[in-house]
């Protein structure tokens, strides 16, 4: 329903392949008055894995699929000047960090690897990419009407999970996935 009333121009959404991401996706595309822009991000946009956005992305000429790897620094650059030469000008009023992994290790069975690899994912990636996209959320924010910060007009949205809680030990006795709730 909130969806309803977000009034927003263009906005990115990472890990945009599968689950919540495409599900970001596919709402924001069926929005009454869609964003001009819509850009998907995914590691392999080409692939398999993201062959639902490549079927959205016929239908929709608003959408646009983007390579990007959160882990990796000259990817994420490559997206920002993708996505900005896209916008002409204009700015990007909307960052959504969703892009995650998790691993199903125990207390026992972490490891120094994959914690380092979850980290880098769930914790450093938004950080980097929303660095990457700040000037152009600068952009969008300088043009637009008002003061308040708000997602119609330049925000930056980190998606965490309840596993994240510190408050409730979601799921604990069900999977432990250490690294996933740290990084989270």
């Amino acid at each position: 329903s909130s969806m309803a009333e977000l009034q927003v121009c263009s906005v990115l959404v990472t890990g945009a392949n599968r689950g919540i991401g495409l599900g970001f996706v596919r709402n924001l595309l069926a929005m009454p008055d869609p964003p001009k822009w819509v850009f998907a991000t995914c590691r392999d946009p080409e692939g398999q894995r993201a062959q639902d956005l490549q079927n959205l992305a016929s239908k929709h000429p608003n959408l646009v699929i983007v390579q990007l790897d959160v882990t990796d620094p000259a990817s994420i650059q490559a997206a920002a000047a993708r996505v900005e030469e896209k916008l002409g000008g204009s700015g990007l009023n909307l960052l959504i960090n969703n892009a995650g992994i998790g691993k199903l290790n125990t207390l026992d069975t972490e490891t120094l690897e994959d914690m380092i690899q979850i980290y880098t994912t769930n914790t450093v990636g938004p950080l980097l990419v929303g660095q990457a996209f700040l000037p152009l959320l600068k952009k969008a924010a300088q043009w637009s009407p008002g003061s308040a910060l708000s997602c119609s007009k330049a925000a930056i949205i980190n998606i965490s999970s309840s596993a994240g809680s510190i408050a409730s030990l979601f799921g604990w006795e069900l999977m432990q996935v250490v690294s996933y709730r740290c990084s989270k």
